[in-house]
């Protein structure tokens, strides 16, 4: 569903993303981790078409994203690290703008909206304007509209940050919902908890390069750290990168 070759980013003399390869398949969710600085967010820019790679290629269901952006966007959703939400809209007008952005038909996207509106618990305030909304409401409103057109990938940066512990086991039924309806789920987090729990397999970048990836037991192996938690795994295989840099 996600191939991502040889993909570089370059800014200047800094090398933010260096030549990586990942693929993630239908039905599966792909945890990527690093620290901050290790070229996550400038990647999943890259996967969304906001960024244009220095070289290699991203390929959503086989739309290529420079060759055919508008064929991968078509069945992408996004939700970025810090997103934007027009605050004099209602949650509604918002969805419905969405909903437009994608061609859907009218009929699909009132039904639709509603039902992930009540989902993510922002029907009582679905007529409000969004400017009256808190940070975490203003998540599952962009989550919510990054799932009303049913997209085939879901590729999301950092999407605990501001949720309440209700909201943050909201979001993790919603990827193994999409999991389950077939999507590529692609996330970026800082909760390894989260990773540990609902991640098929977790990759871990650091310095723009790939350290490893795999299941959580494959990283526990190749950290030699068998039965010990993702946080151990994850602070030992950056810490060895970093001391070969």
């Amino acid at each position: 569903m996600i191939e991502i070759k040889s993909l570089t980013r370059k800014f200047g003399g800094l090398t933010a993303v260096d030549n990586l390869d990942l693929s993630v398949g239908a039905g599966e969710i792909f945890a990527f981790l690093g620290p901050n600085g290790a070229g996550k967010t400038t990647t999943l820019k890259m996967m969304a078409g906001l960024i244009r790679p220095t070289s290699g290629t991203v390929s959503l269901d086989g739309h290529d994203i420079l060759k055919d952006p508008l064929g991968a966007k078509k069945i992408l959703g996004f939700v970025p690290d810090r997103p934007f939400v027009y605050e004099k809209l209602t949650a509604l007008e918002f969805m419905r703008f969405m909903g437009g952005l994608y061609s859907m038909r009218a009929d699909e996207v009132g039904p639709r909206s509603v039902e992930l509106l009540s989902l993510f618990g922002l029907e009582d305030w679905s007529s409000e304007l969004v400017e009256g909304y808190s940070h975490g409401m203003r998540q599952r409103l962009v989550m919510a509209s990054a799932l009303l057109h049913r997209p085939k990938a879901l590729i999301v940066d950092e999407p605990m940050v501001g949720l309440d512990p209700r909201g943050v086991r909201l979001l993790r039924d919603v990827f193994l919902g999409q999991k389950g309806e077939g999507s590529a789920v692609f996330m970026s987090t800082h909760s390894l908890d989260l990773a540990e729990r609902i991640a098929d397999r977790v990759g871990i970048i650091n310095r723009g390069s790939l350290v490893a990836v795999g299941s959580v037991d494959e990283m526990r192996k190749k950290a030699e750290m068998p039965g010990s938690a993702l946080e151990e795994v994850f602070l030992k295989l950056t810490e060895e990168r970093a001391s070969e840099q």
